[in-house]
């Protein structure tokens, strides 16, 4: 009971402070959650992605990182697939399903608790590096996947598609690459500092903008395929990966970070997405909401799980 304690206390409490400023302070304030959507999507994201993409050296062992990713994204998309034609659902709210099940929060969750769990250890730098190619393959998925999946579902395929190219972290990925190809250090220009400061905002600022959405949403879930989502998220997730690690091989700090990442609440973008695509806010809200709040406890049990099946 003690480990237990203490990984909640020291790993999860203080992520879920910050969900709860922006709860609290939206009660008050009600700020606008379509600029707050706005400000990660266009500001935030991109930047992270950029900056952290920019300083990691690409090994082998990321680029099968990466490749787990990917394999994590294809088996939620089946078992969506299954799921959403198995209980007949429309094309809004099969889109909407799909999504919370594809998608989870490898930023705003993924990255500090990431950085939580293994910032007293030699091996911070090796799980960030994972994590961030995990958020390489979900930022790719969800800003345009996501968006289509979602879009598709109020307008056209084409219009859909359109929305994607508006969204900046498309072209941040092979960007990065290229001027990472090039004979250019960023590290020593006067744009990295600029890129340092927005980047160490993206936590704070999605964990708040987090909150502000949870506390938009109705407390009251009577749609069973919520907490049908939120178990495949929760419980899936972590059970998917066990079986990937060991496909892939991975050990150690590696096997530790990707299981863990595997167990966070569904991502905030695709209450976002419902939002920007007027599609089943509710549900992606009260999907983002119940797994965040019950992922305090999920999270917990995969951290301390991680430390027994994957021993640094």
């Amino acid at each position: 009971m003690a480990i237990f304690l203490n990984i909640l206390s020291n790993n999860i409490l203080p992520i879920f402070i910050i969900i709860c400023l922006g709860y609290g302070l939206n009660k008050k304030f009600d700020f606008d959650i379509n600029t707050l959507s706005k400000i990660n999507f266009y500001l935030y994201v991109p930047s992270f992605t950029f900056y952290n993409l920019y300083k990691t050296q690409i090994s082998m062992e990321l680029i099968n990182v990466i490749l787990f990713g990917i394999a994590m994204f294809v088996i939620n998309f089946v078992i969506g697939f299954i799921v959403t034609k198995t209980a007949r659902l429309d094309k809004g709210m099969t889109a909407a399903m799909q999504n919370s099940l594809m998608f989870y929060n490898s930023g705003n969750i993924g990255i500090p608790l990431i950085t939580l769990v293994f910032s007293d250890t030699p091996y911070l730098e090796l799980a960030l590096a994972c994590q961030v190619m995990i958020l390489v393959v979900q930022n790719l998925t969800t800003n345009t996947i996501g968006f289509i999946n979602a879009g598709r579902a109020t307008v056209s395929v084409k219009e859909a598609i359109i929305s994607v190219f508006k969204m900046p972290t498309i072209y941040v990925i092979p960007l990065v690459f290229l001027l990472k190809a090039l004979p250019i250090d960023l590290t020593n220009t006067f744009l990295w500092p600029t890129l340092t400061y927005i980047q160490n905002g993206l936590i704070s600022v999605a964990l708040f903008s987090l909150g502000v959405q949870l506390s938009k949403s109705k407390l009251a879930v009577k749609n069973p395929m919520v907490y049908l989502a939120v178990v495949f998220r929760l419980l899936g997730g972590p059970a998917i990966a066990a079986l990937l690690i060991r496909v892939f091989g991975f050990e150690g700090a590696i096997a530790q970070a990707v299981f863990i990442s595997s167990s966070v609440p569904t991502a905030l973008n695709t209450a976002l997405i419902a939002v920007e695509c007027n599609n089943h806010e509710d549900f992606a809200a009260q999907v983002v909401m119940l797994s965040t709040i019950l992922s305090a406890i999920t999270m917990t049990g995969v951290i301390y799980m991680s430390r027994i099946l994957y021993p640094i």
